[in-house]
């Protein structure tokens, strides 16, 4: 007689938002989308308004020749019908002219309900950086 099988625990909040990250990273929008429910809005830097991940994808593009996050935590708030997860890192990677960067400051806020991502916030330092590349003070 087997044993019988394991039934594998759900994903947490956190690990959800945590697989999300690691499929944008790769990157593999349509990947990272499994983690979304269709028509979640993603705000971006500079409040473009994207309805899937291939919009970040394709704005990093013209931003990065890559990028990478480093996440160094991930701060999980639960409520009575849905979990705010901030993911919180640097990022690091080469400009379009092929300078490398590293330590660029982000914020991700996302809601999870359900076991999917509802909505996504992005913040980070690239705007300032690029400013300085420049030789403008802001």
């Amino acid at each position: 007689m087997s044993a019988p099988a394991k039934a594998e625990a759900p994903m947490t909040d956190a690990e959800i938002v945590e697989a999300y990250l690691t499929a944008s990273m790769i990157p593999d929008p349509d990947a990272a989308a499994a983690y979304m429910m269709p028509g979640t809005v993603i705000t971006f830097t500079g409040g473009r308004e994207f309805d899937h991940p291939r919009g970040p994808t394709g704005f990093n593009a013209k931003r990065y020749r890559w990028v990478k996050k480093k996440m160094d935590r991930f701060d999980v708030c639960p409520g009575v019908d849905e979990t705010v997860v901030y993911s919180v890192g640097s990022l690091y990677g080469e400009w379009m002219d092929g300078t490398p960067f590293e330590g660029n400051r982000y914020v991700d806020r996302f809601v999870v309900t359900g076991g999917q991502i509802v909505k996504m916030d992005v913040w980070n330092d690239s705007a300032e950086r690029i400013l300085v590349q420049r030789g403008i003070e802001a």
